[in-house]
């Protein structure tokens, strides 16, 4: 396969990718995961308990229950993580998570909450290995990510180490690389500098956050459209910003507007279901199996 992370493969190709959650973290799961018609799967620890045991345990599930449909060794996997983006100090306390989580074979990061540019910078620093050039000296210092995690990150991946760490980067900043890592912009702190947060390097793709931008606006539930005009004019900002520095939008998606939203733009589709993405890949005319 000319790629290990198929949502990566797919967004080179200008396919939109269609995610779902998975919250139960075993082994058994795992295997039953394996065939997801999803292209990637999110693992929710922003909420939940934070399992760096239980997500090893379901990447080798994956393993052994795959290959997929399209051919691919697992699905990608990326994880939310329990900090925040808060700021530069924050995030350079918690990257510790960061090591954890890639150690365990996924395929990216999302970061909830990405309020300030240093949050960002030292989060992609945290993903990167201090040998990696691409981008340093132009918005990012080296890498710190250390040596001792990537044989077993390896094994998932099903690469010697060495392998890994020729493909354990960032993508698109390095073309070569297979970790896909996120921001949620997702409140009006986070908003209020997202022009400038966006511009970081290492970034592949950006939401706005619905529910949480609404809490922050002031409404207690204001997750699912029509929108008041703050909230649209919040997430139009944050799509111009992804859109201005090449950074694929993240959106959800129903089989009423997916078609709506693939036209618009969004790349990355959190879907209510398996029929919006069948609705979505026949309209793009994917060929890739699913």
């Amino acid at each position: 396969m000319p790629r290990i992370n198929r949502a990566i493969e797919l967004l080179e190709q200008n396919q939109p990718v269609y995610y779902t959650g998975v919250h139960e973290l075993t082994y058994e799961n795992g295997k039953a995961q394996a065939q997801t018609w999803a292209d990637y799967l999110l693992v929710e620890m922003e909420h939940g308990i934070f399992d760096p045991v239980g997500l090893s345990a379901f990447m080798h599930g994956l393993v052994d229950g795959g290959p997929t449909r399209s051919g691919h060794r697992t699905p990608p996997v990326i994880t939310t993580l329990p900090t925040d983006g808060t700021d530069e100090q924050t995030m350079r306390a918690n990257a510790w998570m960061v090591k954890q989580v890639l150690a365990a074979g996924v395929h990216g990061i999302l970061l909830c909450h990405a309020e300030t540019p240093g949050a960002v910078k030292a989060f992609v620093e945290a993903a990167r290995y201090p040998f990696l050039a691409d981008g340093v000296g132009k918005g990012l210092d080296v890498g710190r990510r250390g040596a001792g995690g990537q044989a077993r990150a390896a094994e998932i991946w099903g690469v010697s180490a060495l392998e890994y760490l020729d493909v354990a980067d960032v993508w698109p900043l390095n073309p070569k690389g297979e970790i896909m890592l996120g921001l949620k912009i997702e409140n009006r702190r986070a908003l209020s500098n997202v022009e400038a947060t966006a511009k970081v390097p290492g970034i592949c793709f950006a939401e706005w956050g619905p529910g949480d931008m609404g809490m922050s606006f002031g409404h207690k539930d204001a997750h699912d459209p029509p929108y008041v005009p703050e909230m649209s004019d919040a997430r139009a900002r944050i799509k111009a910003a992804c859109d201005a520095n090449k950074i694929f939008f993240l959106n959800g998606v129903s089989e009423s507007d997916v078609i709506e939203m693939i036209d618009e733009g969004v790349r990355v589709c959190s879907a209510r279901s398996a029929g919006a993405a069948e609705i979505g890949r026949k309209h793009t005319k994917r060929t890739m199996p699913w």
